[in-house]
């Protein structure tokens, strides 16, 4: 009989590894970085963004894929608040700040929730 531990440990060290790779591919790529220093203003008045957005929200609205439309718009808001003040004093001093920490994580739940509500918990 396999020793189920050992079988445990080395998938483990291989997911690890393959997170660390991961990481490390994010990090070359400078993707926090470009996420951080995107122009909300100018994406949203560049046409090489916005007709393709403009056409899949026409689409979505053809097609009535509301549920999608509004995952659209909850992501958008996310980003959206993933910039504001709020969000940039979470961390002073290299403390994390828990009190400001919770709403957050609470607020992320809330919206998962509500998201795997609309794929799983809704007929159609």
């Amino acid at each position: 009989m396999p020793d189920v531990g050992t079988i445990a440990g080395e998938a483990a060290d291989k997911a690890g590894g393959f997170l660390t790779r991961l990481g490390g591919f994010i990090q070359a790529t400078n993707i926090p970085k470009q996420f951080k220093d995107v122009d909300f203003t100018g994406l949203f008045t560049n046409p090489w963004f916005l007709v393709p957005f403009i056409a899949l929200i026409g689409y979505q609205i053809y097609k009535q894929a509301f549920r999608d439309l509004f995952i659209v718009a909850l992501i958008i808001g996310i980003w959206y608040l993933s910039g504001t003040e709020y969000m940039q004093t979470l961390v002073v001093n290299g403390e994390l700040q828990i009190s400001k920490v919770l709403p957050v994580v609470f607020g992320g739940a809330a919206v998962l929730g509500f998201i795997i509500y609309l794929f799983f918990g809704r007929s159609q």
